[in-house]
C-alpha cells in the first residue's frame, strides 16, 4: 500500500473496481481496501470442476444491453449468449407452459408515478381490490411473486415510484431480455482485475474497515487484518460498501464508524432505502432428468427446453436452468420471506428444502431426485457481514434517496454502489455506473 494516496476506495465490488480503474487511468494514486479475501463483492463466480462450468453465487444475468457491461466484454471479444427456452408454471394439477411475464406486465403497467407514492401492496389493493375475477387474482399473485422475486423486495415497503423508474430504465436497454457471459461474471471481474493491475492500483484483501476519520481534504482509515489494525491515509475516500453495511450498528462486524458522523441528510437517505433478501442454491445432477418429464398439459413433448419454472412455495418458488446451455444444473431462488426462513440455516437444511420443493414441482418422488443429486452451491448473503443482504430498493417517498446517498461530502467523502444509482438500483450495471459517476465527481474537483 502506498502511504501518499489521492484516493482510497473501500470495497472491491464492481463499483469500487470501476471507479479505481477510472481514477488510476487519470494518473491518481489509488488503493482499494477489501474486507473479503477476494475481489468482486456480490459478484461471486465459482466453477464446477466436473462440468467445467461457471456457477454464480451472486449476480448471474446480464439484464438487457447495458453499455457498462457490454462494451468491455465485446471489446475483449468475450462471447455473450442470450437466455432462451420455455417458461413453465406449477398448477394444482401439474405443470403447464405459461406466459408468466405478460401476466405481470398487465398489472405493472397500471402503476402511475404521477400519483402520490404508495407501496406496491397498497397499489394492488387500491387498483385491484379483493374479489376480482379469478384471472385477475392469479395475475395479482404473479405480480407479487415478481416484485418479491426480481426485486427481492417487501411489497408492503417498496415504492411504486421507484418501480416505475426502474421499469423505464429497463426499457431503454431491452431489460426484458437476459444474457450470460461465456464464463459468467468472472469474465467481467477478470477484465477489471487486469486493468487495476496495469494501472498500479494496490488492493489490500482481508482489510476490514471499521473507522473513517475525516476532515476536508484528509482521511484516516482504520482497517483490521490478520496482522492487526493499520491506519491508511488519503486525501479522499470512496465508500462503495453495500447499503446494509452502511446501515449496520457500529458494534457489528463489518460496520463502519464515521468521525465525525455522516450528515443528517445522508442518515435520512439510508433510512429510506432497504436491503432485499435472497437465498439462491445451485444444484448439479447426474443428468438433465427433466428432459424425460412429460407435463400433464402437453403443449410440449417434455421439459427439455425449460428455462424458468414458477410455482407457489414457502421455500423456493422460482427455478431456472442453464439454457441455452444444456447442463444438468438447476438454480433455486428464495426471495424475501423465503430467504428469511432459510438464512442462517445449515447447508444441509437448505439443500433438503430445495430438493423437497423441486420434487413437488416436477411431480417426482424425493428419493428419485436425491438419486440424481450430486452437488450444491450456495452463499448466505444475509449472514455475510460484508453484504448483509442481496441488493437494495427504495421505500415509499424515497424519490431522491439514492441521489442524496451518492452525493459527495465536503469534497472528501464520496459514495458509490448499486444503492446510489437512481435509475438501475440493484443491478451490476447500476453499480458500475455509480463507480464511474463517483470517479468523475472526484476528477472534476481536481481539475
Amino acid at each position: 500500500m502506498q502511504d501518499n494516496l489521492d484516493v482510497i476506495v473501500i470495497g472491491a465490488g464492481v463499483s469500487g473496481l470501476a471507479a479505481a480503474c477510472e481514477l488510476a487511468g487519470r494518473g491518481l494514486a489509488v488503493s482499494i481496501l477489501e474486507a473479503r479475501e477476494r475481489i468482486g463483492g456480490r459478484v461471486f463466480t465459482q466453477r464446477d470442476p466436473k462440468l467445467d462450468f461457471p456457477i454464480e453465487l451472486g449476480a448471474e444475468f446480464i439484464h438487457g444491453r447495458p453499455p457498462e457491461i457490454w462494451q468491455p466484454l465485446q471489446k475483449a471479444k468475450i462471447a455473450i449468449t442470450e437466455v432462451d427456452g420455455d417458461s413453465w408454471c406449477v398448477f394444482e394439477h401439474g405443470i403447464k407452459e405459461c406466459d408468466f411475464f405478460s401476466q405481470v406486465e398487465g398489472i405493472l403497467e397500471k402503476m402511475d408515478d404521477s400519483r402520490p407514492d404508495e407501496s406496491f401492496a397498497e397499489f394492488l389493493n387500491r387498483r385491484f381490490p379483493n374479489g376480482s375475477d379469478e384471472a385477475t387474482e392469479a395475475a395479482k399473485r404473479r405480480a407479487l411473486s415478481y416484485v418479491t422475486g426480481f426485486n427481492a423486495a417487501d411489497p408492503a415497503l417498496v415504492s411504486v415510484h421507484w418501480l416505475v423508474r426502474e421499469t423505464r430504465a429497463e426499457e431503454k436497454i431491452d431489460g426484458d431480455r437476459a444474457f450470460r457471459s461465456a464464463n459468467g461474471y468472472a469474465d467481467l471481474i477478470g477484465l477489471f482485475q487486469r486493468q487495476i493491475q496495469e494501472r498500479g492500483v494496490g488492493v489490500q484483501l482481508g482489510a476490514v474497515v471499521n473507522r473513517v476519520e475525516w476532515k476536508r481534504g484528509q482521511v484516516s482509515i482504520a482497517a483490521r487484518g490478520t496482522g492487526g489494525t493499520r491506519d491508511f491515509m488519503a486525501s479522499r475516500v470512496l465508500i462503495t460498501v453495500p447499503l446494509a453495511v452502511l446501515q449496520a450498528d457500529a458494534a457489528e462486524r463489518g460496520a463502519i464508524q464515521f468521525r465525525p458522523e455522516l450528515p443528517s441528510e445522508k442518515m435520512e437517505a439510508l433510512n429510506k432505502l432497504e436491503m432485499g433478501k435472497v437465498i439462491r442454491i445451485v444444484l448439479r445432477f447426474r443428468e438433465r432428468f427433466w428432459e424425460k418429464i412429460l407435463p400433464v398439459h402437453r403443449g410440449k413433448q417434455n421439459l427439455g427446453d425449460m428455462r424458468f419454472l414458477f410455482g407457489e412455495d414457502e421455500w423456493f418458488p422460482t427455478w431456472w436452468t442453464t439454457m441455452p446451455e444444456k447442463k444438468p444444473i438447476i438454480t433455486g431462488w428464495a426471495p424475501f420471506r423465503c430467504a428469511e426462513r432459510l438464512s442462517g440455516q445449515s447447508s444441509d437444511f437448505v439443500v433438503e428444502k430445495s430438493l423437497q420443493t423441486l420434487s413437488r414441482f416436477l411431480g417426482m418422488s424425493l428419493s428419485q431426485l436425491q438419486d440424481q443429486f450430486q452437488q450444491s452451491y450456495l452463499h448466505d448473503w444475509q449472514s455475510d457481514p460484508f453484504s448483509r443482504g442481496a441488493y437494495s430498493y427504495a421505500k415509499v417517498r424515497a424519490d431522491d434517496a439514492a441521489e442524496v446517498l451518492g452525493a459527495p461530502v465536503d469534497n472528501t467523502l464520496f459514495f458509490a454502489g448499486e444503492a446510489t444509482d437512481s435509475a438501475n438500483t440493484g443491478t451490476v450495471h447500476g453499480a458500475i455506473a455509480s463507480g464511474q459517476r463517483a470517479a468523475k465527481e472526484i476528477l472534476q474537483e481536481l481539475d
